[in-house]
This record gives C-alpha cells, structure tokens and sequence, in this order.
C-alpha cells in the first residue's frame, strides 16, 4: 500500500469545501487506501474545545494574537495525537483547513505579519507540510451569497466583505508561491465542473498508490 499523504482542502467561505470533501473522501476510499478525514481547527477532543473558543460569538472581543495562538494550540494536539500518527502508519490524512488558512485568515484577514506566522508554523510543525493543497477559489461576492444561505454564521462568517478580499488575495499567493503543493480549483463551477478538476488531480495520485493506470 502507498506511503502516507497528507491532503489538505482550502478555500474561503462558500467555496464548497465540505461537498468536496465528502466526494475526495468517496474517491479515496473506493481506491482502498486507509484514510482519516479530520477538519481545522479541530480533529481530536481538545482540539474541538479549542475550535468551539474560536469560532463562537461571546461579549468579549477575542484578540488577534489570542486568535492565532489559540489556533496554533489546537494545530499541536492534533498533529500529535491524529496526524503524525496515522501518516506514520502509512494512512492518508484528509484535512479540511490547515496552516495555509492561517496565513489567510489572521494573516491575510486580520493583518498579523506573516513571518510571526511562520515561526510558529516551523515550530509547531517542524518539517511537516501537506503533501497537496486543493485550493477552492471563487469571487468573494459569489462566496458570501452561497454561506449566507446557510443559515447560522460562526464568527468568522460574519466579517465584513473586505475581510474576505484579504484572505482570497492571501490563499491566491500562497498558491502562487508553492505552485508545486498547490493545485487551485475553479469553485465557482457547478458541482460537476468543481468536480472534474480534483479528479483530474487526484486520479494520478490514486492510480500511483494503487498500482493501477489512471
């Protein structure tokens, strides 16, 4: 069986991540290979505490830097108790968000200096990066209509739109920068056309880690 990948998935509000996860998943399965899907922040009981901190609405104004480190905090707990250990084990590791929503969100949203970001990341992480990023990108107005019809907002959903601009912009040149990890997807297709362009990426990936032609 194939070596451990760790896949990530990306891409601000409204992008389809979560349609897309599901079908990343079904392909990943049916191809027989030993998979954790786990999500950001999040993926492990104390790591889901931190992610409830994060994301709900309370009186008090949580701080930038708060913000940050608390979603370094959980990053930690869930390399160490899912991530490490199931790429050790040979598995793929499916993660919807990882450290390049970081560098979007408090980097790119909330203006916190990316290098500050980047200590953290060695740090935390060491030599660890994602194997692929599958970058959801569409215009940020065709985003915010698409979570705006979901029904409640967490708190992040609820930034105004030029918050957004800053993270697409910020998601854009991650890709631009590490074009080798990055593959970006048009998300503003239909569900079939979204579609057409991650199995045109992971097809390749799948037939190596099974022996099989794509």
């Amino acid at each position: 069986m194939s070596k451990g990948l760790f896949i990530t998935l990306e891409g601000g509000e409204g992008a389809g991540k979560s349609t897309q996860l599901a079908y990343i998943r079904q392909r990943i399965e049916d191809a027989g290979i030993p998979l954790h899907v786990t999500r950001e922040p999040g993926g492990t009981p104390l790591a889901e505490e931190i992610r409830a901190l994060l994301l709900g609405h309370r009186d008090e104004t949580m701080a930038s830097d708060a913000e940050l480190l608390l979603m370094f905090a959980a990053r930690a707990q869930h390399l160490a108790q899912l991530i490490r250990p199931a790429l050790a084990r040979d598995e793929w590791v499916l993660c919807d968000r990882f450290t390049d929503a970081t560098y979007a969100y408090q980097g790119g949203g909330r203006g916190i200096d990316f290098e500050r970001i980047a200590v953290l990341e060695d740090w935390v992480q060491g030599e660890l990066r994602p194997d692929l990023t599958l970058l959801l990108d569409l215009p940020v107005e065709v985003g915010m209509v698409r979570a705006g019809q979901r029904g409640d907002l967490d708190r992040f959903e609820r930034e105004q739109r030029g918050f957004f601009e800053h993270v697409r912009t910020a998601y854009r040149e991650r890709a631009e920068q590490e074009p080798g990890r990055f593959r970006v997807i048009d998300a503003a297709q239909d569900i079939a056309g979204v579609q057409r362009q991650i199995d045109a990426v992971l097809a390749p990936l799948l037939a190596q880690a099974t022996g099989k032609s794509a």
